[in-house]
């Protein structure tokens, strides 16, 4: 019979000191985040401003600092001089249908690369990860003559499907699964009879749900706020919401109000995605944070 030795004192002293407390924030991390929360909403409310008055109020050698009173009049020109409307319903197309879509072939390609066995899984694997390296200014052009030459020119098909898996996302949900995602748990699985299918819909899916709300965020802003290509791919008359903005700044003298006005309109939706998701993203960082 064996008898493990007692800890020496130090040790168990070191190990009760701070057991069970919690951190307090002092007054210099208060006045840090205040600060932060100041300069991270700054340049949204100065959105809100000069979008509620006129050129010459926001141009001025003392510019305004509370909102004023031609809000709704300056989001109606913006919406009426860049046709906002169908510019809104296009990115909500093309930013929904990008990232369902890369939600659910990166989902599929992590476990993939994380759990199953195959030949060639290290080197897919890198060769996924070195197409981040590739700037993607170098496939404009080749990609502009794939899709003209489909007949997708200027139509949103153009932006949608050059975008659907991303492989960014492909590595970051392998990585996340790799450490959520238990090889006994799937082995117990086949073991009953569930093939790959109903592996992916009863076990991979309810544990890869924090990280795909994390994707799925960044996937949306990213649709949603890209520029470039839209503006190589899509007509002024079939625009997303940040080219249409673009048409607003085009103009040699543009009204810099206006523009405001229709940049508010821009934030709005992203501003709504986060309050309604906001509690399951912060809770799939947090979950992605504590692994290991």
């Amino acid at each position: 019979m064996t008898t493990t030795s007692p800890a020496p004192r130090a040790e168990r002293g070191r190990l009760r000191v701070g057991a069970g407390r919690q951190l307090h924030a002092g007054p210099f991390t208060y006045a840090a985040l205040v600060v932060a929360g100041i300069l991270s909403i700054l340049p949204l409310y100065w959105t809100l401003v000069a979008a509620s008055h006129t050129q010459n109020e926001v141009l001025a050698l003392t510019p305004p600092l509370l909102p004023g009173g031609r809000l709704f009049h300056n989001i109606a020109t913006a919406w009426q001089q860049a046709n906002l409307g169908k510019a809104i319903v296009n990115s909500v197309v093309v930013s929904g249908c990008i990232t369902a879509a890369t939600l659910f072939f990166c989902t599929l390609a992590g476990y993939a690369f994380a759990k199953m066995r195959f030949r060639g899984r290290g080197w897919l694997m890198t060769a996924v990860i070195a197409t981040l390296t590739i700037p993607p200014q170098l496939s404009v052009v080749p990609l502009f003559m794939m899709m003209s030459d489909i007949g997708w020119g200027g139509h949103l098909e153009s932006v949608i499907f050059p975008t659907l898996v991303s492989a960014f996302g492909v590595f970051f949900m392998r990585q996340y699964l790799l450490e959520a995602l238990p090889y006994e748990l799937v082995e117990a699985a086949k073991v009953d009879g569930a093939n790959n299918f109903r592996i992916v819909r009863s076990i991979v899916l309810p544990v890869a749900r924090p990280a795909m709300m994390v994707l799925g965020m960044l996937t949306f802003v990213q649709a949603w706020n890209d520029f470039f290509w839209p503006y190589l791919a899509l007509s002024q008359q079939n625009p997303t919401l940040q080219v249409a903005l673009g048409q607003l700044s085009a103009s040699y003298t543009p009204d810099q109000s206006i523009v405001m006005a229709g940049a508010l309109i821009s934030a709005l939706p992203l501003l709504a995605v986060f309050v309604v998701f906001g509690k399951q993203i912060v809770g799939g960082i947090m979950s992605g944070a504590v692994k290991g």
